[in-house]
């Protein structure tokens, strides 16, 4: 893994991507449900509560460089893109 990362940095590709399929839990420190959206900043398409576990697919950085994560719940519901800060991942 090291030497991928070394490689990429040497052609300037950046940090490797997050692992995809990573379990994750929601912890929205607000304490109100968690907007799925159509995209970082996009329409919301449903929400997640607190503890809903869910798994983390991809994940990305806005125009400001805040981290996104593309998730889908474990038990039902609709898959979307979550801030990243407010989900906990194994």
């Amino acid at each position: 893994m090291r030497r991928i990362a070394l490689v990429c940095l040497a052609l300037g590709l950046g940090a490797l991507p997050a692992r995809a399929d990573r379990l994750c839990v929601v912890a929205d420190p607000s304490g109100t449900p968690l907007n799925v959206r159509s995209g970082p900043h996009g329409r919301i398409l449903g929400a997640l509560h607190n503890g809903a576990a869910v798994r983390l697919l991809d994940s990305t950085r806005d125009e400001t460089g805040r981290p996104w994560a593309f998730v889908a719940p474990t038990h039902g519901g609709r898959s979307g893109w979550v801030y990243r800060g407010y989900i906990e991942c194994e």
